[in-house]
């Protein structure tokens, strides 16, 4: 057969293949994003009730009801968005499907989508995937703020969307209200979809304020809004994710879901619906994160390791320029085999690349596990 590789130069992701060298070595794995902690016990007792109750059948495709009309009811309390949830709301198997999804629904082949590197490794191959034509616009540290007037000079006739991710993975960076304005104006002025990757937007620090796309009306009026309950209750392996957008992109999306899951695992949807009517069960989660933040920062503290400003997500950046010359993978990979110790190099997350010296550590774990890593820091 004569296969052409649509993706030829995707192998397999960075995550992937830091975590598996981490078992390899015996390395502590603070390279892909998972916590190390326990699900709350009162979740999964809501599963097993739903479980027991015969809730064991496919879900209707767009999600549970319940669930849909519990993500309504947040998105009101959390942001001031009135949110029809038959119609504006799709629980999906994760962000990463969420995002897959939208992209394929709303990009069609030639159609430019503006990309912020370093960047989440699923927006790209989905985009070319469906025919897109990524638009890279680099960010640089400390800070890795937008430049607006760049992103306004890359637009063409041909640009159909700009993908923001805020608390941004993997820099701890987040969008400020200056910024949602900005993109508002541009969104508008060139009628531009926004993808918001909005994935840990309850892990939020130093007394800062979620800047969600959905607070802002006529940018939500032509924006998708994407949620996932992994990264909030601390069960990344669920995979349960949920979208907000306006019916006329909502009904365009549903489209490309149905065929790619079709439907999302229906206990547990009935579950976060009844959980998410506390909302203590989610309320503290930044200071909780932030927590263990300051707690790995001052593991930290002693080493030549220079931490770069995290304000959100529970991914710390450490610069190593004072350390060694290796590029970042070649020291990521050194410190897990020699080390012991696996984080993953932030030259993953750029279309070309770019080489900061910067290393990407997870502190979603206990402190036991955090302790080990910093000391491990502080010899190098």
């Amino acid at each position: 057969m004569n296969i052409v590789s649509r993706l030829p130069e995707v192998g397999t992701s960075i995550f992937t293949v830091m975590s598996r060298m981490a078992l390899e070595h015996g390395a502590i794995n603070l390279s892909q994003g998972f916590p190390d902690f326990p699900v709350s016990q009162e979740l999964i007792e809501l599963i097993y009730q739903n479980m027991k109750a015969g809730h064991n059948q496919y879900a209707p495709m767009p999600g549970a009801p319940a669930l849909k009309k519990s993500i309504a009811d947040v998105v009101l309390k959390s942001f001031n968005r009135p949110t029809d949830f038959e119609n504006e709301v799709i629980v999906t198997a994760g962000a990463t499907e969420a995002i897959f999804s939208t992209i394929s629904a709303l990009v069609s082949v030639g159609d430019e989508v503006i990309v912020f590197d370093p960047a989440y490794d699923s927006y790209d191959p989905t985009i070319r995937l469906n025919g897109g034509i990524p638009l890279h616009i680099k960010l640089t540290p400390p800070h890795f703020s937008i430049n607006w007037q760049e992103v306004r000079d890359k637009i063409t006739p041909r640009t159909k969307m700009i993908v923001i991710n805020t608390p941004h993975n993997p820099t701890g960076s987040i969008m400020e209200e200056e910024d949602m304005k900005a993109l508002e104006k541009i969104a508008l002025e060139f009628g531009l979809i926004v993808l918001s990757d909005e994935v840990y937007e309850r892990i939020i620090f130093d007394k800062k304020e979620h800047q969600s796309i959905l607070k802002y009306p006529a940018l939500s009026a032509q924006s998708v809004a994407v949620f996932s309950f992994g990264k909030t209750f601390h069960a990344t392996g669920w995979k349960v994710g949920y979208t907000v957008a306006p019916e006329n992109l909502t009904s365009e999306i549903r489209k490309a879901h149905q065929f790619v899951t079709f439907s999302v695992n229906t206990p547990i949807q009935l579950a976060l619906a009844e959980y998410l009517t506390n909302q203590n069960n989610y309320l503290h989660l930044g200071s909780f994160y932030q927590k263990k933040r300051d707690f790995f920062l001052d593991q930290v503290k002693g080493s030549s390791f220079q931490p770069i400003p995290s304000y959100g997500s529970y991914f710390q950046l450490l610069s190593y320029q004072a350390v060694s010359d290796l590029n970042e993978t070649a020291m990521a990979e050194w410190m897990t085999k020699e080390k012991k110790l696996a984080p993953i190099p932030v030259s993953a997350f750029y279309h070309d690349k770019a080489d900061h010296k910067l290393l990407r550590f997870c502190f979603a774990k206990g402190e036991e596990t955090l302790e080990k890593a910093g000391a491990i820091l502080r010899k190098l």
